[in-house]
């Protein structure tokens, strides 16, 4: 057993459950800063933890910007008190109605949002200035992902004037994100970025010259994170996410980030059904099911264990080792995706130099909490 993730009772701990080292988490948020430069120039994403007490703890590294994907997210930041929240959606049905409840209930939180399209910009635009207020958007670019946003050219610079024209809409800059960027090598990774970036700089620089205003530039997500915060450009905002908790996926697929994972899954065996089998308690209702069956986790004592099966709740391992292991015996595993995992429960176990120390709700895993 790794000693960082050892933890001296587990009789009172339920399986499956998330574990949290705080220690680790802490590291992880310092070696997020140290990577940034400083912490005012990042925008972390929330959708790795969801927690109102992460939150807490990154404004008291002085992260005072964050990132979020679901209006449960913006209230959870907005609760913890962060003074600068980025709903980075396209807004469309209710949820434009959802954005005046929201800065009428939360103005302090300063909410802005994205947008890559004419129609829902106007209908943003028009329930603002019938509210009587005004929200800030961000252009989303389109850098080679094609999940959404607006290729650079004559139609993304024609969004950011309505952008600018708009009653009820101010425009708050641009979101370049560009998650498709996994290359393991550094160079090739930065070769990659940059080649988005240098058109970036040339469509900014453009605006600028027409008068527009562009006040940030919401750049990347863990993968390109270093590569954005070696930049010296005073309007980038950096936007990790997954480095908050880090997972075995992640440290895979990039090994110059020096997070550490900071979350496991404790399962239990409840069967030994051959003599080379294993099942844990630990099905896809508790890990996310988005990795490849077979890659799901990593079971840290039994890394070369093989995952023959998963279903709702047991995953079975083939091992020559079963018959070290006995109904009852606890594992630890790894996520390899993490995000969506910390998803399927409503709290974890904080764990503090081998002890439990309390337990943090995972505030904004449902779509909706009052708004």
């Amino acid at each position: 057993m790794d000693p960082r993730y050892a933890i001296d009772d587990i009789r009172d701990i339920v399986s499956p459950s998330l574990i949290l080292y705080r220690e680790l988490l802490d590291a992880n948020l310092q070696q997020m800063i140290a990577i940034a430069g400083r912490a005012e120039r990042l925008r972390p994403h929330c959708k790795t933890h969801k927690m109102i007490e992460v939150t807490r703890r990154e404004l008291q590294q002085g992260i005072t910007r964050h990132k979020c994907a679901t209006f449960a997210e913006a209230e959870m930041l907005a609760e913890a008190g962060v003074p600068d929240v980025f709903l980075s959606y396209n807004l469309v049905g209710p949820n434009i109605a959802r954005a005046v409840a929201f800065l009428r209930k939360y103005p302090a939180a300063n909410l802005k949002v994205q947008a890559d399209h004419p129609a829902p910009i106007a209908e943003l635009g028009q329930a603002m200035d019938l509210a009587g207020l005004s929200i800030e958007v961000l252009l989303d670019v389109n850098v080679g992902q094609n999940r959404t946003g607006v290729a650079i050219g004559p139609e993304a610079e024609a969004l950011y004037a309505r952008l600018c024209q708009t009653p009820g809409i101010r425009p708050g800059g641009l979101h370049v994100y560009d998650g498709h960027q996994h290359q393991a090598s550094r160079e090739e990774r930065a070769l990659a970025v940059d080649r988005e970036w240098d058109k970036v700089v040339v469509f900014r620089d453009k605006l600028l010259q027409q008068g527009f205003p562009i006040p940030r530039i919401v750049c990347g997500g863990t993968g390109s994170f270093p590569i954005y915060a070696a930049k010296d450009d005073p309007r980038i905002e950096l936007s990790p996410g997954t480095c908050v908790f880090n997972d075995a996926g992640y440290t895979a697929a990039f090994p110059d980030l020096q997070f550490t994972p900071a979350v496991t899954i404790l399962t239990r065996v409840v069967s030994r059904p051959l003599p080379d089998r294993i099942t844990l308690d630990l099905g896809y209702k508790a890990v996310a099911s988005d990795p490849p069956a077979g890659k799901r986790v990593v079971v840290l004592d039994l890394p070369e264990a093989e995952q023959v099966l998963q279903n709702e709740e047991h995953l079975v391992l083939q091992t020559p080792r079963a018959s070290e292991f006995q109904p009852g015996d606890a594992l630890f595993a790894l996520p390899w995706h993490i995000c969506p995992s910390t998803a399927l429960h409503r709290q974890v176990y904080v764990v503090s130099e081998g002890k439990v120390v309390d337990r943090w709700e995972v505030t904004a895993r449902d779509r909706c909490l009052t708004i």
